[in-house]
Formats: structure tokens, C-alpha cells, sequence
């Protein structure tokens, strides 16, 4: 890689890329209100099974179907479809917008130019995981790179939420990154083993908890 290629790509993945991410708990603050997550071994076990099932099946996927050609028209009405919590599909193309927007003035390409024709005219939403990958894509970013990168931005912004929601300290955070390396790079691998019936198969668990976030009587974040 070029030194060129090196800072682009790290400046799409750093966690001061504003796009709102801080905002966001992705569900895992309907496990504070319920007692589940409260520390962190507990609050490592959800951001595990999040890693293997949200990002692996719907993120994950779309990603890679991207990269092997799939339009974006279709992998975005796809993920529209198949996030069933309304928050979270709010959460993806809320994200997903800013990161359009970021992009196009920092990371310009005919591919996102044409993905921010088709949201501003309604023909499609808008969804973060599309977003980066398209990015990454005209950066010249392999799959796996790009798609190791993205969890990994998933979990660093989750984990920082985590240690002012619960709350953890900036050390425990650190180790929760760091066991976080194993799940990551294990679900690179299971994502290129997946097919397109897998698109979406998430845990009801997760989603049940993104849907009660809704309703909860006091909330930290958006989703």
C-alpha cells in the first residue's frame, strides 16, 4: 500500500469521522435498563454475539455482496427489508447519509456520486455498511481489509459508548478491544463462507432489544 492509500483508508475508519455514531447504542443500552449488561465481561458478551450475528449477517454480508457486484439498488432495498428494527434502520441510513456526505467531498467517486443521486431522489436509503464499502471500494481497499476495518470501527464506537453508558473505564475498554480482535477476524472468514438466503438472519434477541430501545423510559442514545 502507498502512504497515500494508508491515511485515506485511515481517516474513513478513525472514530472522529462524524458520523454521528456516538449516538447510537445499536440496542445494547435496552440490556442496561434490563440489568443484563452491566460491566465488562457482560457488556463483552453482547458486543460478541453482535459482532457474530448484526454485523456478520446484514453488514458483513452486504459488504461483501458489493464488492463481488450485487447493485447497490438491490443490496439497499435488501437492508432496508431485512433491519426490521425501525431505530436501527434509522440508525443505518442516518449514518449512512453522513458518511454520503462526507464522502463525497473527501472521497470522491462516480460510484458514491450516483449512490447520492438515487437516495436524494428516493430510489434508495442510504445504509452505512453500502456507503463504506463504496468508499473503500474506490480507494482500492481489498474486501477483507475493508470489510476487517469496518467491524472493527462497529466495535470501537460501541465500546466507547459502553464506557460512558454503563459506566467502564478507558482500561477496560481498551481490553474489551482488544478480545474483541478474535470475534472480528473470525467473522470475516464466516461472511465469505455465507450465502444470499443468510442476508439477515440476525438473532430475534438482538432485535427484540433494538425494538423495546424505542420505549424505554429514559435513554442515553437514538437507538
Amino acid at each position: 500500500m502507498s502512504a497515500s492509500y494508508q491515511l485515506a483508508f485511515q481517516q474513513l475508519t478513525d472514530s472522529a469521522l462524524p458520523t454521528g455514531a456516538f449516538a447510537h447504542s445499536l440496542g445494547f443500552e435496552t440490556y442496561i435498563e434490563r440489568g443484563l449488561v452491566q460491566d465488562e465481561a457482560s457488556f463483552g458478551t453482547w458486543l460478541a454475539a453482535f459482532v457474530g450475528q448484526q454485523l456478520t449477517y446484514s453488514d458483513g454480508l452486504g459488504i461483501r455482496f458489493l464488492y463481488e457486484g450485487v447493485g447497490l439498488g438491490e443490496l439497499d432495498a435488501h437492508l432496508s427489508a431485512q433491519l426490521l428494527p425501525r431505530q436501527l434502520r434509522e440508525a443505518s441510513t442516518k449514518m449512512g447519509g453522513r458518511l454520503i456526505e462526507i464522502g463525497t467531498e473527501v472521497f470522491p467517486s462516480a460510484e458514491l456520486e450516483a449512490y447520492r443521486a438515487m437516495v436524494a431522489t428516493g430510489r434508495a436509503a442510504g445504509h452505512q455498511p453500502l456507503a463504506f464499502a463504496v468508499v473503500a471500494r474506490s480507494l482500492g481497499v481489498p474486501f477483507e481489509e475493508a470489510l476487517a476495518a469496518y467491524l472493527f470501527a462497529a466495535v470501537t464506537s460501541l465500546t466507547q459508548n459502553a464506557v460512558r453508558a454503563i459506566p467502564l473505564g478507558q482500561n477496560s475498554g481498551q481490553r474489551l478491544l482488544r478480545k474483541a480482535h478474535d470475534g472480528v477476524a473470525a467473522a470475516v472468514e464466516h461472511v465469505q463462507h455465507l450465502g444470499w438466503d443468510d442476508f439477515g438472519a440476525v438473532s430475534p434477541g438482538l432485535e427484540i432489544s433494538q425494538m423495546r430501545h424505542e420505549w424505554q423510559r429514559a435513554r442515553m442514545f437514538m437507538s
